[in-house]
């Protein structure tokens, strides 16, 4: 995968490879030691059962989804479900 400037990044729909929009991306974990991303923090459509998916949730019920799991990023984020 090419480089993103995390500008960009910014505010972007994320939606499952089966074409389910998931929501929008909130931000991005890191481990500040090695510098390697963790997790797309998600904050989920109203629409999206965030509770049915196999993504853990944070207090705020984004979901943390990891970047392991980024596929692509062009018009969407596009995870792997």
């Amino acid at each position: 995968m090419s480089d993103v400037l995390a500008e960009n990044l910014s505010g972007k729909s994320v939606m499952g490879s089966d074409g389910t929009e998931l929501g929008m991306l909130y931000n991005i974990t890191m481990n500040l030691k090695t510098g390697a991303l963790n997790d797309l923090l998600v904050s989920p459509n109203e629409e999206f059962p965030a509770a049915d998916s196999r993504f853990q949730q944070d207090e705020e019920g984004r979901l943390h989804v990891p970047v392991s799991r980024v596929q692509a990023v062009k018009d969407y984020i596009v995870i792997d479900r």
